[in-house]
């Protein structure tokens, strides 16, 4: 399958996906639970909710809530019915539901598009379509039809998707030792104990590959989405190099957050894309593979190039390749080509340990 075809199927293979709910947001009074907390109800679950949490969950959709209440009460409740691990930077206050929305959407690092709001009263949630129309809004009625809409199946439930949660609260764990951190910044990283390991796709890896494709923009060298079949297609071929990149450290593990795919010419190696998860960038590894990719190209003896594709969000992409060393050779509309001379390539991070196992190295 040549790189055109590749390109135009997967675009339209994953257009459903790329509306996929990733984060639900709660209201708590007669939404999440039935009864007013702070009217002294005896409030108890809805029915259905337990198991919209754990399904949801399971699938990788992120909870919040977004409650004008006593902050301290409703977490003590929800901690007494057993719920208050499933969310993720709540917001109880008393104050806009819309800003709150807006803030959860900020701090879990997703677009708006991409967040459900559910809440009892029909003020809350015609305020929130007003400020932010992105978001999809539903009235507690409607929870127990959420599991089965398409919107809310992710195109596959892979091993990361289970722990997707579990990764965000690592996440904020590290953040909070990163504040509490007196000495420099360099010394923080050294003491995580970091493992980076880039390999070829195994086949649990290429549904993760594919939901990276979908789930990143912002630190995506070109937007392009390919689906498993495609990904398949281009890990056989011997004129591409596919390449997947781990991260865990003494907190855990941040699963599979890079991808890399090149298309192998005679003279010249292309970089179609580079993409890094968001959640990784302030550790200091976002050029990890970049420069993993620029030795086994000078190493085959090829230039290498990189195709850019604006967004209208990476332009964070662009920057890492210039500061990388590449300088633009081409340019039509939104695409462009940037080659590296491959005199120069850095060397990776002293405080990151990197493995490349068999076929990282760009051998089968």
């Amino acid at each position: 399958m040549t790189t055109t075809a590749l390109e135009a199927s997967a675009a339209a293979a994953t257009a459903a996906e790329a509306k996929t709910v990733k984060v639900l947001v709660w209201d708590l009074d007669n939404t999440l639970w039935q009864g007013i907390l702070l009217e002294g109800d005896a409030v108890s679950l809805r029915p259905g909710v337990a198991e919209l949490l754990a399904t949801l969950d399971a699938r990788g959709i992120l909870h919040s809530v977004a409650s004008r209440n006593d902050a301290e009460a409703a977490w003590e409740k929800l901690a007494e019915l057993g719920v208050a691990d499933y969310f993720l930077y709540p917001q109880i206050h008393w104050g806009s539901k819309a800003s709150s929305v807006r803030e959860i959407a900020a701090a879990i690092n997703v677009g708006l598009d991409t967040v459900a709001f559910v809440d009892d009263q029909p003020f809350e949630r015609d305020e929130v379509r007003a400020e932010l129309p992105e978001v999809r809004c539903f009235d507690a009625s409607e929870l127990a039809e959420l599991a089965a809409r398409a919107d809310f199946q992710p195109r596959f439930v892979t091993d990361e998707s289970a722990m997707r949660r579990r990764m965000y609260q690592a996440d904020r764990r590290r953040r909070e030792a990163e504040e509490e951190h007196e000495g420099p910044s360099e010394e923080f990283l050294a003491g995580l104990g970091m493992r980076f390991v880039i390999h070829p796709p195994r086949d649990e890896d290429l549904q993760r590959a594919e939901e990276l494709t979908v789930r990143t923009n912002q630190l995506n060298t070109t937007g392009y989405t390919y689906g498993y079949d495609e990904l398949d297609a281009l890990r056989c071929s011997p004129d591409h190099l596919l390449l997947v990149a781990g991260l865990e450290d003494r907190y855990g593990s941040y699963g599979k957050i890079g991808l890399a795919l090149v298309e192998k010419g005679a003279e010249a190696w292309t970089l179609k894309l580079l993409l890094m998860s968001c959640r990784v960038m302030s550790r200091g590894v976002g050029t990890i593979l970049l420069n993993h990719v620029m030795t086994l190209a000078k190493a085959a003896g090829a230039k290498l190039r990189a195709e850019f594709r604006a967004n209208g969000r990476n332009r964070m992409m662009l920057v890492t390749y210039r500061l990388g060393g590449f300088r633009e050779i081409a340019k039509d509309g939104d695409r462009s080509i940037l080659e590296h001379d491959l005199e120069t390539i850095q060397g990776f991070p002293d405080y990151v340990k990197v493995e490349i196992p068999e076929g990282g190295d760009g051998d089968p």
